[in-house]
């Protein structure tokens, strides 16, 4: 079995294409979103209408709940004032811009998602099991505290933009990192695939390249904070 994970394309249908015709050549059973289909780039509809037309199952992430129920912030931890307000003028257009229909497509998913496949019980969410929005960072105080109680074999989850994978144990816990808005120092979108064979369960993660000087103009031509453009040509935070 050979799920591919993605995860927060935060309207960015560019890297989205390109990141879906490479799994398309990974011989993938499965594909799964770990959600944040919206936010920072300009495409939030044509995103969530691929993910729709591909029936792509899908876990909310906090800006999809903060889009989807039209909330006054998007649940992003950001201690820099700056950020905090970008955030804010990222989420009151995509609000604006996202049709009603994806808005209910956003509020309707759900928030986590248990399967089993090769022996191995996998939970699928976006930030942690905790909260949607918790950070499970590499090495971070708050994965070694979640990974302590989970019950399950796999923990996949999403929300740092930075993929990675690692051991506790007898348990594993996979970031999808970022298909859109990837945080590890390059452009590339990224993402993973999980392959389960007989209870073995190995990670790969895939960098795939794509036009971002489209999205990074795009967010320039809409008037959006000139910061989101520079992370989509750098893939710096």
């Amino acid at each position: 079995m050979r799920i591919a994970v993605i995860a927060d394309i935060h309207s960015n249908i560019f890297s989205l294409n390109e990141v879906l015709l490479d799994i398309d050549n990974r011989n993938i059973d499965l594909i799964l979103c770990m959600g944040d289909l919206v936010g920072y780039a300009t495409f939030p509809n044509e995103v969530i209408d691929t993910i729709r037309e591909n029936k792509i199952l899908t876990i909310k992430g906090n800006y999809d709940e903060a889009v989807g129920e039209e909330l006054m912030i998007c649940g992003c931890d950001y201690p820099d004032p700056t950020d905090a307000q970008n955030a804010g003028l990222s989420l009151n257009w995509t609000i604006d811009e996202t049709r009603e229909d994806n808005k209910e497509f956003l509020k309707g998913l759900p928030k986590e998602v248990k399967m089993s496949f090769e022996g191995k019980t996998i939970l699928f969410v976006h930030g942690s099991p905790r909260m949607i929005n918790e950070y499970l960072k590499e090495d971070s105080k708050e994965a070694e505290e979640v990974m302590a109680d989970f019950e399950a074999d796999i923990l996949v989850c999403g929300h740092t933009h930075k993929p990675y994978y690692k051991m506790y144990g007898d348990k594993m816990l996979v970031n999808a990192g970022s298909a859109g808005k990837p945080k590890t120092g390059n452009p590339k979108a990224n993402y993973v695939v999980i392959d389960l064979k007989s209870e073995n369960a190995n990670v790969e993660i895939h960098e795939v390249e794509y036009d971002f000087e489209q999205t990074a103009k795009a967010i320039e031509e809409n008037g959006l904070p000139q910061a989101f453009a520079d992370i989509i040509r750098t893939g710096k935070a």
